[in-house]
């Protein structure tokens, strides 16, 4: 790979490459050399705890240097676009920019203006690639072979980068995706896309997983529900609402009560710590895939 800005930018074999580094690298708990002298721009324009932290750790755990830039307290906070940004810390030489931006097509704006390479860790509604590989890492962890799963996404579609990034990547390995939600908040025309849509709660018990999504008040301009009670109410993932063994995901930050009830975020069938620890291992392997193919991680891997 050239850069990471969309699921789209994989195929199959890619998907299956960076799952089975991730796979050898997860239980690595000491520096590899990989990344020895590179360095790796973190460049975060939107609050995160879990991509930031992941991001961060993953390239120190590969030995390389990391600097980290957030908005707040940069020369952005004066006005300055994200053009002149790329620009100055080009000067640097990164390696690989990672970045996290409110406009979509901010990270491709990125790649145009650097010679590194660009993960794109969120932009706008758009896309968050390495979600969804951690999350289909998460998935086959936990239960095989994906293809022929289904998967039902439940919640606010409409302002999900993290939805339209897994659609996109379980339909590379072969699953099944039904969005569910209130009409107001699944995107017209979706299907095309290769998903089904529906608009009643049931629709998640036939589901292997429940996947649920964060309402993103911060991105909503207008009322796309009555109130956040309702919501609950009537699309929130209960204990009622699922089965044993059914297993339940969510990228984070969840709020308890609203999309999610706190004894299903908390039940032994939750993948949602799964999610976190995943995170660490997938992003190693992309970082790894696009600066460091040419070694054989699962050697390095095993020697450490």
């Amino acid at each position: 790979m050239r850069h990471l800005l969309s699921i789209a930018d994989l195929t199959r074999d890619d998907v299956e490459r960076i799952l089975e580094t991730a796979e050898a690298l997860q239980d690595v708990d000491e520096k590899l050399p990989a990344l020895r002298g590179k360095l790796v721009l973190s460049l975060f324009f939107e609050s995160s705890t879990r991509t930031s932290s992941s991001f961060e750790l993953a390239a120190k755990r590969l030995s390389a240097d990391v600097m980290s830039l957030k908005a707040a307290g940069s020369s952005v906070d004066k006005g300055e676009s994200l053009k002149d940004t790329v620009l100055t810390l080009a000067q640097y030489d990164p390696q690989a920019i990672v970045v996290r931006h409110p406009q979509i097509g901010a990270p491709l704006l990125v790649a145009r203006h650097s010679n590194a390479a660009v993960v794109n860790a969120g932009d706008g509604k758009h896309q968050h690639p390495t979600q969804a590989l951690l999350d289909l890492f998460t998935m086959r962890q936990a239960l095989g072979v994906l293809d022929g799963r289904h998967v039902a996404i439940v919640g606010d579609v409409l302002h999900s980068r993290v939805a339209r990034s897994l659609i996109q990547a379980l339909a590379l390995v072969g699953a099944n995706t039904t969005l569910v939600g209130p009409p107001t908040l699944l995107p017209r025309g979706i299907e095309a896309m290769g998903c089904e849509t529906a608009s009643e709660i049931g629709a998640i018990a036939a589901a292997d997983v429940v996947y649920v999504l964060r309402m993103q008040r911060e991105r909503m301009e207008s009322a796309f529900v009555p109130s956040l009670r309702e919501y609950a109410a009537r699309w929130g993932v209960t204990p009622e609402r699922v089965r044993p063994g059914q297993k339940v995901m969510h990228p984070g930050p969840i709020n308890r009560g609203v999309e999610i009830d706190g004894r299903v975020a908390d039940s032994t069938d939750s993948l949602i710590l799964e999610q976190v620890r995943a995170g660490l291992a997938v992003r190693m392997a992309v970082l790894h895939d696009l600066l460091a193919s040419d070694s054989p991680v699962r050697e390095r891997a095993a020697v450490a």
